[in-house]
């Protein structure tokens, strides 16, 4: 069982997850965040710590989210790990709450 990044994440990239992480399982993209499941140990830490509500369990995943099981092991295995706090996106307030951003991220 893993943790995921879902749909909230896009255009925000907000990085506080990424501090707690004891296994540095996050990935960065141009402007999503992903966790990888083969290297995420399920310790739930990074959950509470998105500003964008945007980490769920697998397990808990609403179901209109499920693609991005699939999205983060892809992209994990493409995109550079992050392991330190980064800024978030300049318009990432804007950004989030809105609804069906997948179509805005960047691979």
């Amino acid at each position: 069982m893993a943790f995921v990044v879902t749909d909230n994440c896009i255009k925000c990239k907000y990085t506080d997850c990424v501090e707690v992480c004891p296994v540095d399982c996050f990935y960065e993209g141009p402007n999503f965040l992903v966790i990888d499941p083969d290297e995420c140990i399920d310790c739930a830490l990074c959950e509470p710590e998105c500003p964008a509500e945007a980490i769920f369990s697998e397990d808990e995943l609403p179901e209109d989210q499920v693609q991005f099981v699939e999205i983060n092991a892809d992209l994990a295995a493409k995109w550079d790990n992050i392991t330190e706090k980064k800024d978030p996106l300049p318009d990432a307030a804007e950004w989030d709450g809105k609804p069906n951003k997948l179509q805005y991220l960047e691979r």
